[in-house]
């Protein structure tokens, strides 16, 4: 985690508390696919049978024993996490060609991997992908300068796209800690009553005034640049569900674990 990113939490943790997600969303798909409009609206095998032990087989007066089995052979070899399936090839160069809002990434410019995400602020999946993977898979392969990783906004709501305009807003540097600050404290804002005022409050830990705030979320062309962002996505690159990742040309949609994502960047290189 960037010093920034830490300076971040460390402001919101000591006014907000973390509240754990009430509801898990079977899927971030495009049954809310419509267009951005307004920032302020609101939305949000068992084993159970265990087996009886075989009783010891008898021959004349002798007990079969069993034969006596060394500590190696009771322990199961962790199985290997799969490379996902690809859902389709896309033109690299054409996804990396510039878009309405500038690129935001880490990573050296020349990594043999690109990966492009596509993601919606108010997504739970999106959300436990950049709590529980994202960082690992940072300090693993970005920071390594074997993966470069871009941010683009795909929201299927209006609290998303007002998300993602004030992480816009905040300084060039302050994104990728802005959009993990909104990612762990996604249920004090997402699922609020009052969407625009906890964001507001969360908005000020990370340096807005209610003046910066207002202009922020009434700025119609950033609102329409994150709008564009996500119709070519759609339009151009078959983005129809979040997270959807674009890796070196090849589309994988749904949220991945350490292990899975590891494989897949592994594949590439």
């Amino acid at each position: 985690m960037s010093l920034p990113e830490m300076s971040l939490l460390k402001r919101l943790t000591s006014g907000v508390a973390v509240a754990a997600l009430a509801v898990t969303l079977a899927a971030c798909s495009d049954e809310k696919k419509e267009t951005a409009a307004a920032p302020d609206s609101q939305q949000v095998t068992t084993d159970s049978a265990a087996s009886k032990p075989a009783e010891p087989a008898a021959m004349s007066t002798e007990v079969a024993q069993a034969p006596a089995v060394s500590p190696e052979t009771t322990q199961s070899t962790p199985a290997k996490a799969e490379v996902p399936p690809s859902e389709g090839d896309v033109d690299m160069a054409k996804v990396l060609e510039p878009g309405p809002l500038p690129e935001m990434a880490i990573g050296e410019a020349n990594a043999p991997v690109t990966i492009v995400e596509y993601m919606s602020m108010t997504c739970p999946h999106c959300a436990r992908f950049h709590n529980d993977t994202f960082e690992a898979i940072k300090t693993k392969y970005v920071d390594s300068g074997k993966v470069r990783f871009i941010l683009r906004e795909f929201p299927f709501d209006p609290r998303a796209a007002a998300a993602f305009m004030l992480a816009r807003c905040a300084p060039a540097e302050q994104y990728f800690p802005m959009i993990s600050m909104l990612f762990k404290q996604q249920e004090q804002w997402a699922a609020a009553e009052n969407g625009r005022e906890a964001l507001l409050q969360m908005s000020k830990l990370a340096g807005f005034t209610q003046q910066s705030f207002e202009a922020c979320l009434t700025n119609q062309k950033l609102l329409d640049d994150v709008n564009a962002v996500r119709e070519r996505g759609a339009k151009e690159f078959g983005i129809a569900a979040t997270p959807t990742f674009i890796v070196n040309g090849q589309r994988y949609s749904g949220e991945m674990s350490v292990d899975v994502m590891s494989a897949l960047i592994d594949s590439k290189l």
